[in-house]
């Protein structure tokens, strides 16, 4: 994907010192990237729980992602978040990005409270008392009351993801804390090069179901919407709101709320027919929709049909990896996670944001070729099992694969 390079501020002084919580994180990595690569922060600090080493970070982040720039540290804790937001100089840190915050699915609740909902409020209130010039909190989509249209900003909030639930409670939260300049940004599901959510584990379904020559058959309808935006985009994004709400949070009317809310999600109007589409044309195989019989039986006995499944793909992607020789296979999995799978639509508007702040996507929808895109990034750092010809049952589509997995 090409990075387009944004104009730098003018003058060296005028650049603001950043802080990115979470920054080994997919979004951070991309967000400190995009900062670093177009000149954009006088400093840039990542603050992170985990190590650099044990990131997965791919070669291109290796000048962003230094030692030098690394602070470790849990931000949940207030002595941590003291340090951290302690800059040697005295002054205080102009944009902090949260991008921090437990993203797995089905976690307990206390994991969610003390690993998003904590860090973002102990943190927040550091960062008030400094001054801190904005603060972008990170949250997502499915805060929203599922719905076939898509839903805006002003629309109804009923989280049906438990990590959502305390996403939009820490929302809330921070809507309290005096002093705090909060921007909220609300995702649709983030892909890209080297990503391991969605729409990591529908492509490594698909490379089990093109190993095994079978039909991948989904659950629920095609029409079920699955929105999405470019990592890419959502780093430019995060960015953009940053610069827009501290140059006066322009045509931003008060009637809309005191604190800006946006959603950010691209043009594609992303279902699951959308997605099924480019995995067959990418791997050759015939997919499919398991229908309203068995849907409804799943849909009441979920855990059952998503242990089922597991049961089905998991050894074969093992088999895989140890054909291919992957010791390493980094983060990414098949493994069905019971929310996945859930008979939810994430939808969202993002009209609110464009028109508000101006922004524009360079990535408008999801497509085969940014499909292969991230199939690649898995074969550079040798995630991914190759695909032999003539592992499909017709030699077209063996070529097909072959492509997707070796170009």
């Amino acid at each position: 994907m090409t990075e387009v390079t944004a104009p730098a501020p003018a003058g060296t002084d005028t650049k603001p010192s950043v802080l990115i919580i979470g920054g080994l994180g997919f979004i951070g990595r991309f967000l400190a990237k995009y900062i670093h690569t177009n000149n954009l922060a006088s400093e840039i600090r990542i603050v992170d729980k985990q190590l650099p080493q044990l990131a997965w970070l791919a070669p291109e982040f290796t000048d962003v992602c230094t030692l030098e720039r690394f602070q470790q540290g849990d931000l949940s804790r207030e002595h941590t978040c003291e340090r951290v937001f302690t800059r040697p100089d005295g002054s205080t840190w102009d944009y902090v990005f949260n991008c921090g915050g437990d993203t797995r699915y089905s976690q307990d609740d206390e994991i969610y409270k003390q690993r998003s909902l904590k860090l973002s409020t102990t943190a927040a209130k550091e960062a008030a008392r400094k001054g801190v010039k904005c603060w972008v909190e990170i949250s997502t989509g499915a805060v929203y009351k599922s719905d076939r249209e898509p839903s805006k900003e002003t629309d109804r909030l009923k989280p049906w993801l438990k990590l959502a639930k305390y996403r939009l409670q820490a929302e809330e939260e921070l809507k309290q804390i005096e002093g705090l300049n909060l921007v909220i940004v609300r995702l649709a599901n983030v892909y890209g090069e080297y990503c391991s959510k969605v729409i990591a584990t529908i492509l490594c379904m698909a490379r089990v179901y093109a190993y095994l020559k079978e039909e991948m058959k989904w659950l629920w309808t095609k029409d079920l919407r699955t929105h999405t935006v470019h990592v890419t985009d959502v780093a430019r994004a995060l960015w953009h709101a940053a610069d827009w709400h501290t140059s006066g949070r322009k045509n931003w009317d008060e009637s809309m709320g005191s604190t800006p809310i946006f959603n950010v999600v691209d043009h594609g109007d992303t279902s699951q027919g959308t997605l099924q589409k480019h995995i067959s044309n990418i791997f050759g195989i015939k997919t499919g929709f398991h229908g309203t019989i068995v849907s409804s039986f799943a849909k009441l006995n979920l855990g059952s049909a998503v242990d089922e499944e597991n049961d089905e793909i998991l050894q074969p992607w093992g088999d895989l990896l140890n054909e291919a020789g992957i010791t390493r296979p980094g983060p990414i999995t098949p493994y069905l996670d019971n929310e996945l799978v859930k008979d939810d639509d994430l939808s969202l508007d993002g009209t609110r944001f464009e028109k508000v702040t101006g922004f524009r996507y360079h990535v408008p929808e999801i497509t085969e070729e940014g499909l292969r895109e991230v199939i690649d990034s898995y074969r550079r750092l040798n995630w991914w099992p190759p695909i032999e010809l003539g592992n499909s049952e017709n030699g077209e589509n063996g070529q097909v694969i072959a492509e997707a997995a070796s170009r």
